[in-house]
C-alpha cells in the first residue's frame, strides 16, 4: 500500500504553519514548497509566488499543507494525538501547541492551536488505565480525566490507584 498523507487545508497560512510545526517537534522538517503562478489567478485569487502546498514531516508521517482559501475550516472531528511518556514532555507539547490557540477549546487533554487544528496531548499510560478489566479503576481514571484541562499523569495514576480493590 502507498503511504497515506494527511492534507491540511489552510486559507493562506500553510507555509507559516508548516514552519511552526517543524519548530515544535524535534523530529520534524519542512520539505518541498509549490508556489502559485500566474495561471488560474482568476480562479484561486492567490498572489503569484505565494505557497500553494508545503510538504512537512513529523517523524515518519508526511503532511501536506495547502493554501486553498477561506472556504473550509478545521473542526474537532479530526485531531492529532501526541503520545507522551512524561509529564515534562506532555507540558512541553501542551504549551507549544496551545500558544495563540483557542483557550475555550481546551478540555480533557484536547486543544486547538493558532490555526484551529485540534490536538490531543495524551500520556502513554492512559489507554492501559482506561482499558483496565477492573471497571472501578477505569471509571476512576475517566472521572479524573473529565475534570482536567491539560492532563496530569500523576493525578490520573492516583485516581487509578485509589480505585484499586
Amino acid at each position: 500500500m502507498k503511504k497515506i498523507v494527511p492534507c491540511l487545508w489552510f486559507d493562506s497560512e500553510a507555509e507559516e504553519a508548516a514552519n511552526f510545526y517543524a519548530s515544535v517537534f524535534s523530529d520534524a522538517s519542512v520539505g518541498r514548497v509549490t508556489r502559485y503562478g500566474k495561471e488560474g489567478h482568476e480562479i484561486h485569487g492567490k498572489p503569484e509566488g505565494s505557497a500553494l502546498t508545503v510538504e512537512f514531516d513529523i517523524g515518519p508521517v508526511r503532511f501536506v499543507a495547502l493554501n486553498g482559501g477561506p472556504a473550509f475550516k478545521f473542526s474537532e472531528a479530526v485531531s492529532f494525538q501526541v503520545i507522551c511518556e512524561t509529564q515534562e514532555e506532555l507540558d512541553y507539547y501542551w504549551e507549544r501547541l496551545s500558544e495563540g490557540g483557542d483557550k475555550e477549546a481546551q478540555r480533557c487533554g484536547w486543544l486547538k492551536d493558532r490555526y484551529g487544528l485540534s490536538w490531543q496531548i495524551v500520556p502513554e499510560v492512559l489507554p492501559e488505565m482506561l482499558n483496565d478489566q477492573d471497571r472501578r479503576r477505569s471509571e476512576g481514571v475517566m472521572n479524573a480525566l473529565l475534570q482536567m484541562t491539560k492532563l496530569d499523569i500523576g493525578a490520573l495514576k492516583q485516581a487509578y490507584e485509589r480505585a484499586a480493590p
